[in-house]
């Protein structure tokens, strides 16, 4: 499980920033040059794809490199690039510190030397001073200071380099995209130059990196159709030196084509203030690799102000924004839709509304601002547009979302509130409509407007309340048309559209799948 940093936690780490704890017997002449900075780096293994090594070299405080948990030893290595001399290694440790670990040197990155070794340490930031020498460093971890594994926000390497590189490359040029199709973009771009020679290039999508390669050329897979990506990429050098970021190119993936299978991840009530869970169900999103993502609400606890977003949402499903589709919730609304606005911008406002559609392959797609209806009972200007909306739309098949359902067993039961929407999309012969607010996940027959299972004239539907906040165990008495019910773990919806027809599964945070729906035809 991936830790919650409490508020108590939080100030004494950014105390930590400020009055390093000293561990050895002092800190190095001021004057040593940081080595470590975006050098190459080796681990023993990570506790997720986002969690890499490079996050620890990389400068930024609030990115960090995390191991598997539960296991000891474990490390982490960096490459200086030649031999140095090294005077001290500053580490700042997240939650997950090691209570005992030695300070290992290397001259080729395989045999190594143990030069200091450190007991009863208790985390924060620990300033090294050691006297040494060396192209590889390695902190290896023997004792973990929690049940958890090791994790650093930043290790610095400080000393001189003795014999070696120092001078990194020129920065790629001319970036630019040589073709997209619905799922990948193709790159290339001018060869850096270096004093000794250029042995590889990474390339960054929104600022991480998704591939490395030798030459001027890089295709990139697996992305979402219809979306806007940006580029950049850095050359290396055999010291490992990393040069600046070649110019920026924004490219936009081909829509999804009549005959490709789309995957759609679909959740709501996710990013709590107190529950870690919405770490846990964005490390499947990592596995699922969607084109698309659909939230149904209740993206952030408890107000939706944008600081919460920013604490929360923004570290585990913030990494997806650029293709996710969100719909309000009641919580978004306690700040009357502020925070919910400047954090998803213009994608959550396509129009200058908190409603609006948008298409994939041959599936409209439908997000509805519950919240205003659930409170006041009318909402007139939005029942107007979506009633438009759906006479005008030309996909044979669509698909409604919104916070609050219309119809489940859940802790809140039905709610009359929504009939005007629920029967809109009843009268334009919705295939599938979802929801949130109830959180458990919940499966339901087609239903009329009567809330009765009709198969020829009802609207298939499901309630997806298990994104990471805390899960309810109240349920009404609802039984008419419930096909599967769950309310003892986390996860995802994964719902897969091919042509006119779609299915999904339902996985849960220990990667097990809880139900299975479909393949159903579009009407």
């Amino acid at each position: 499980m991936i830790r919650k940093r409490t508020k108590a936690g939080v100030a004494l780490a950014l105390f930590a920033l400020v009055i390093p704890q000293i561990a050895g017997s002092g800190t190095a002449n001021a004057a040593d040059t940081l080595l470590s900075a975006n050098k190459p780096t080796k681990v023993s293994s990570v506790e997720a794809a986002t969690f890499g090594g490079a996050n620890a070299v990389d400068g930024d405080p609030t990115t960090r490199w995390a191991s598997l948990e539960g296991h000891d030893p474990e490390w982490i290595a960096v490459d200086l690039g030649g031999t140095a001399t090294i005077s001290r290694i500053k580490l700042n440790w997240e939650v997950a510190y090691a209570s005992e670990y030695k300070i290992q040197t290397s001259s080729d990155g395989s045999t190594w030397s143990t030069k200091k070794t450190l007991y009863s340490q208790n985390g924060g930031i620990d300033d090294i001073a050691i006297s040494t020498s060396g192209r590889w460093v390695r902190i290896y971890g023997t004792k973990r200071g929690t049940p958890y594994g090791y994790s650093l926000w930043e290790m610095e390497v400080y000393g001189s380099i003795s014999n070696g590189d120092t001078t990194p490359p020129t920065a790629p040029s001319n970036l630019t995209s040589t073709g997209t199709t619905s799922s990948s973009v193709s790159l290339q771009w001018t060869a850096a130059t270096d004093n000794v020679g250029v042995t590889g290039y990474e390339v960054l999508r929104n600022g991480s990196v998704v591939g490395t390669t030798t030459g001027t050329t890089f295709t990139d897979t697996g992305l979402a159709s219809g979306t806007a990506f940006t580029y950049t990429v850095r050359a290396r050098d055999l010291a490992g030196n990393l040069s600046p970021a070649s110019n920026a190119v924004q490219v936009t993936t081909q829509p999804a084509g009549p005959g490709d299978t789309i995957t759609v991840v679909v959740a709501g009530d996710i990013a709590s203030l107190t529950n870690s869970e919405h770490y846990e169900t964005a490390r499947l999103i990592d596995q699922i690799k969607p084109n698309h993502i659909l939230t149904v609400g209740d993206n952030q606890y408890d107000n939706g102000k944008l600081s919460e977003f920013l604490a929360h949402y923004d570290k585990s499903w913030g990494k997806y924004k650029s293709i996710t589709h969100p719909a309000t919730g009641n919580h978004e609304w306690y700040d009357n839709l502020n925070g919910y606005k400047a954090y998803f911008g213009a994608q959550a406002f396509p129009a200058g509304k908190p409603y609006y559609s948008w298409e994939a392959g041959q599936f409209h797609f439908v997000s509805v601002d519950s919240d205003p209806m659930d409170n006041d009972g009318s909402d007139s200007t939005q029942l107007s547009w979506l009633k438009t909306d759906l006479t005008n739309n030309t996909k044979p098949c669509v698909v409604g979302y919104m916070h609050h359902p219309r119809f489940t067993s859940g802790k809140y039961g039905d709610n009359a509130k929504m009939a005007p929407y629920w029967n809109a999309f009843v009268d334009a012969k919705a295939d599938l409509m979802l929801g949130g607010h109830n959180h458990h996940y919940e499966r339901l027959a087609p239903l009329n407007k009567s809330g009765v299972v009709d198969q020829t004239n009802g609207v298939r539907s499901a309630v997806v309340g298990i994104g990471g906040d805390y899960l309810y165990k109240e349920r009404t008495d609802r039984v008419a048309g419930v096909e599967k019910y769950f309310s003892d773990s986390h996860g995802v919806m994964k719902l897969t559209l091919s042509g006119t027809s779609y299915s999904w599964e339902v996985i849960d945070t220990a990667g097990t799948v809880r139900d299975k729906a479909g393949p159903y035809s579009c009407k």
